[in-house]
């Protein structure tokens, strides 16, 4: 197939076209590259990938590579993944999810092209501390502009399904962690730890507690339920199985991973780390096991791998 992979030299984006293109497919990679190029630099030159450095809010520029390109499929990934950014400056979220968004829905519309996947996130629900949330979950009230960006988007691409008889899979995961990533606790601790090795800041008091999902689990379910699109709207809570990881385990394990020792942990207190983070949630994802996907790493797993990653890759 040939593929649109929307925000393909971010961090899941990149890793996705990595896994579309060992099964065969040619991909068109369209991407801005606030992060550089790094992560795709090792697909130049393969005669089955096309990269454009583009605005994709920018409906003319989406347009074209549409025009350019016979594309069967869209993934799309392109958005601001950094909560924290986008919650001092809104036009962010606006902007890089949103706005992508409804371009490439007109974009595929006037291409006749059927189908999508869309990156969702955790965050459209809002804080719902004591519910366990499933897809079907009502009253979504989101607390970041991330988080609303998302919902606005999910809302929009529906519209698309009914209006132009799509066929879209969209996945809600929590914290995606792993090779390439570039912000998240896991990157924070790493680099503040290398600064001081004897003292570590926290954001909140600790006990913030979210799964984080290994993002080679991720991708691995992406290509799994986008092998076959059926009409209409498909929506997967994507999570690990089992109990998330407190904030204090995270910079434990990154004590460990460094070898450090009388590492002292300074909270700077509250129950989260910014105004936007919710600090726990309980997920259902017992949909998408029922397809026969499962997790390869749990929470912690997924936390102690990405540190020994970036300890790896010279971090």
């Amino acid at each position: 197939m040939n593929i649109l992979v929307a925000g393909g030299a971010g961090f899941i984006g990149s890793h996705l076209i990595d896994s579309l293109l060992a099964e065969g497919n040619s991909v068109v990679c369209a991407d801005k590259l606030i992060m550089g190029d790094e992560n795709i630099q090792h697909l130049y030159g393969r005669d089955n990938f096309k990269f454009y450095n583009v605005e994709l809010a920018d409906q003319n520029k989406v347009d074209q590579i549409f025009i350019e390109n016979k594309i069967d499929v869209v993934y799309h990934l392109a958005a601001n993944s950094d909560i924290q950014k986008g919650g001092k400056e809104p036009s962010i979220d606006f902007n890089d999810t949103l706005l992508t968004t409804r371009a490439l829905l007109e974009g595929m519309r006037k291409a006749n092209i059927k189908k999508m996947f869309f990156a969702s996130t955790s965050a459209i629900y809002g804080e719902m501390l004591d519910v366990e949330l499933t897809e079907t979950t009502g009253g979504l009230m989101p607390v970041s502009y991330y988080g609303g960006a998302k919902l606005a988007s999910e809302a929009l691409i529906s519209s698309y399904v009914s209006m132009c008889d799509m066929s879209v899979v969209i996945f809600r995961f929590p914290n995606v962690i792993g090779p390439r990533l570039t912000h998240g606790a896991v990157f924070d601790f790493i680099r503040k730890l290398r600064n001081n090795p004897a003292e570590l800041e926290i954001l909140g008091n600790g006990t913030q507690c979210k799964p984080y999902i290994y993002v080679l689990d991720l991708v691995e379910a992406i290509i799994k339920l986008t092998r076959e699109f059926n009409q209409g709207e498909i929506v997967y809570n994507i999570s690990v199985i089992g109990e998330g990881t407190t904030v204090t385990h995270i910079a434990e394990i990154v004590v460990e991973e460094l070898s450090l020792q009388n590492v002292n942990f300074n909270y700077t207190g509250g129950d989260r780390g910014w105004k936007g983070d919710v600090p726990r949630f309980s997920y259902d994802i017992s949909k998408v096991l029922a397809t026969g996907w499962k997790p390869k790493h749990t929470s912690d797993e997924a936390v102690r791998q990405t540190v020994k990653d970036a300890i790896a890759a010279g971090m």
